[in-house]
């Protein structure tokens, strides 16, 4: 059996199963927002939370429509349909430590936001190593197309989220996701020429 197979119908087959994955992502965020409008008293609210939702929400679209530039790839390798995949699974996985199945042991979307913050931030982190893999695997021109300050939000976005894995300070877990979230919304204006 050979160790490729060529682009159109492999990539086709990997849209789908990321498309699936991406899907209960997106479910879950939906989910537990659709929860909280349902039973805004259930548990307290913290904002830093909701802007993280809002993130994820946004980073789990816009990841969707970047892997249409998959299809530069000329042969698929097993290896490379596990990272796509994998890459997909973090995506699901932000989205399950939001709104978990139960939070009987914590006071509040904060406690248990707190509690969770090396899962959640080590998650982002190993989302910015999945981005510049996947991005450096479609090819050097499409890196060099992002220009300098792709390599440079990575590092950056790394270095902050390495930090709110480490800190509990509750001013820089409520700054951070809003100011992701601006510089997040930027960048995909720019690279799309949306703004212009």
């Amino acid at each position: 059996m050979g160790h490729g197979a060529a682009s159109s119908e492999v990539f086709l087959h990997v849209r789908v199963l990321v498309g699936v994955v991406l899907g209960l992502a997106l479910t879950r965020l939906l989910s537990g927002i659709s929860g909280i409008v349902q039973h805004p008293r259930r548990r307290p609210l913290y904002p830093a939370h909701l802007a993280w939702v809002a993130v994820i929400l946004v980073m789990t679209v816009h990841f969707w429509w970047w892997e249409f530039a998959l299809d530069r790839i000329t042969v698929w390798r097993f290896e490379l349909f596990t990272f796509v995949l994998g890459y997909a699974f973090l995506h699901y996985l932000l989205a399950s430590l939001l709104f978990p199945e139960w939070m009987d042991d914590y006071a509040g979307y904060e406690d248990y936001f707190l509690s969770r913050r090396v899962w959640f931030f080590g998650l982002l982190v190993a989302v910015c190593a999945a981005d510049w893999i996947d991005t450096w695997i479609k090819g050097p021109a499409y890196l060099k197309a992002l220009g300098p300050e792709y390599p440079i939000r990575l590092t950056v976005c790394a270095a902050l989220f390495l930090l709110a894995a480490w800190t509990s300070n509750r001013r820089f877990h409520i700054v951070l996701p809003l100011a992701f979230l601006a510089y997040l919304l930027s960048w995909i204006g720019r690279i799309y020429e949306i703004l212009g």
